[in-house]
């Protein structure tokens, strides 16, 4: 089975458009007539959810007037979202045909199919022509991606000069390989974090320039917590992301010991983040 074959397996999902719209009926939402803040709580499944989106968007410094890219668009909710909220006309582009697939259904049942648009594809490949779009934005999508050059490469390449690449994903820290299972990989054969280092030496090796980085690790990783709360679960059960592993509640809890250590660990608690960091960054060329 082929890298991108296994990874789609990973997040591939039985009737999931079922799954989701039954929850949202059982929330009382009416489902000919939904609107992006309907679907918040189960289509942003990135970390950060929606809050996320919101800071990614403010630091790309989005308008409304751009063409956007939204590489590992998931089941779409970013890009319904910039869709809605500033007027995007948003491309979204995602590995697994599942999350394709809802990505179309729920931009028709919110009135955004003309503003929206999905196709499956492969982002090391991007079916796009060269300098076709303003912004090109991706939230943790290149955990599973080893080839980062290319990736970033080709997020460049469809960039016009002058465009921006607005980016959340997951850094490798200093505290050594993640608990297994996460929410992008079952085990390490298709986990590829990289340190922000290497990160931003990869970006400029294909031309691009970091203008803005930020470390909200502490805030997504109270946050992943606080949500295994009852409220957490329950939207969960409709939220695409790691479907059906009861363990990751379990390794999110070892990351956040490791993360923030007990009270006694005060010296290791300031000399080691963790195993994963979280980092939001803009780049531009």
């Amino acid at each position: 089975m082929s890298r991108a074959q296994t990874v789609a397996e990973h997040y591939a999902r039985r009737a999931l458009a079922d799954t989701i719209l039954a929850a949202l009926e059982a929330a009382g939402k009416d489902l000919d007539h939904l609107t992006p803040d309907d679907l918040a709580p189960v289509d942003e499944f990135h970390s950060g959810q929606r809050n996320a989106t919101v800071r990614l968007a403010q630091l790309a410094g989005v308008t409304g007037s751009e063409r956007v890219l939204d590489v590992g668009c998931g089941i779409g909710g970013p890009s319904r979202y910039l869709a809605s909220r500033y007027g995007c006309r948003v491309a979204g582009l995602d590995l697994t045909a599942d999350f394709v697939a809802v990505a179309q259904m729920l931009a028709q049942r919110t009135g955004l199919a003309d503003k929206v648009a999905y196709r499956q594809g492969d982002a090391l490949d991007l079916p796009f022509a060269e300098a076709s779009f303003d912004l090109v934005w991706s939230q943790n999508a290149a955990m599973n991606i080893a080839d980062r050059a290319r990736l970033y490469g080709e997020m460049r390449r469809v960039l016009k000069p002058g465009g921006r690449l607005a980016i959340q994903d997951v850094a490798a820290g200093p505290g050594g390989e993640p608990f297994y299972p996460t929410p992008w990989a079952g085990d390490k054969s298709i986990s590829f974090l990289f340190a922000p280092q290497a990160t931003r030496a990869t970006l400029e090796g294909v031309g691009l320039r970091v203008v803005a980085w930020h470390d909200p690790t502490r805030e997504s990783l109270e946050q992943a917590i606080a949500g295994q709360g009852s409220g957490g679960r329950s939207a969960a059960a409709a939220r695409p992301a790691y479907p059906d592993r009861a363990e990751f509640p379990h390794g999110l809890e070892k990351h956040a010991a490791k993360f923030a250590g007990g009270k006694d660990q005060a010296r290791q608690r300031r000399a080691r983040a963790g195993v994963a960091r979280e980092r939001i960054l803009l780049a531009s060329w």
